[in-house]
């Protein structure tokens, strides 16, 4: 049971239509609160994210350094549509866990693909419950890919453990046709793997086991 404080941002987008926005940009479907990858043309992540629905507005939850070019991304493909978006990072605190623990009462909670994420004000007084050591041992053990390690620019969904927020049957997005050219022809390049340390080129290094990505011959 625990709750790791983490590095993200939130952006607050307000206006008209705006989950078939998004659903046009990203590899999962949105039609409401869910986890789901955005990708450039060549199917290359630009960040996975949580999106959250709250009331007449969608809060997206990004992590790591990726939030210019995820800004710039909405931007470009935006198309005169009555959508603003807000950048609220500076306000909230994020915490993501396994589920279990006990929330102050003023918490915006939601369960998506990398663990229940808590979202707090920055004026709300509260002490994370995991460390950073028991975040990473929690990922191992589950094999969750996170950004900065496994998730990154270099990569695509299929690549580093992201294959489930890659919906099936999903009409077109930016980066699809790669995506169902890769899985169509079965041919991903690399893969998430779990090993007993020591492992070569680690993403993430647990205390007995760590994360990689390795390639498929």
């Amino acid at each position: 049971m625990g709750l790791h404080h983490v590095d993200g941002y939130v952006l607050l987008l307000q206006g008209e239509n705006i989950l078939p926005f998004l659903d046009g940009l990203s590899s999962n479907r949105v039609d409401g609160p869910c986890t789901t990858v955005f990708t450039d043309r060549a199917a290359k992540i630009i960040d996975a994210c949580d999106i959250l629905v709250l009331g007449a507005n969608v809060a997206i939850v990004g992590y790591g350094d990726a939030k210019d070019r995820l800004i710039h991304h909405l931007l470009d493909h935006l198309l005169g549509q009555k959508i603003q978006i807000r950048d609220i990072s500076s306000l909230n605190k994020i915490y993501i866990g396994d589920g279990e623990e006990v929330y102050p009462e003023n918490a915006t909670i939601h369960k998506g693909w990398f663990g229940t994420v808590c979202i707090l004000g920055t004026s709300t007084a509260y002490e994370a419950t995991w460390t950073e050591e028991d975040w990473r041992e929690h990922r191992v053990k589950n094999v969750i890919p996170f950004a900065g390690h496994e998730v990154t620019s270099r990569h695509h969904p299929f690549a580093c453990g992201l294959a489930p927020l890659v919906h099936s049957s999903k009409g077109c997005y930016i980066g699809q046709e790669v995506l169902t050219r890769m899985k169509s022809r079965g041919k991903f390049g690399h893969r998430l793997v779990v090993g007993e340390n020591p492992v070569t080129g680690a993403t993430t290094v647990g205390k007995t086991h760590s994360l990689s990505i390795e390639r498929i011959q």
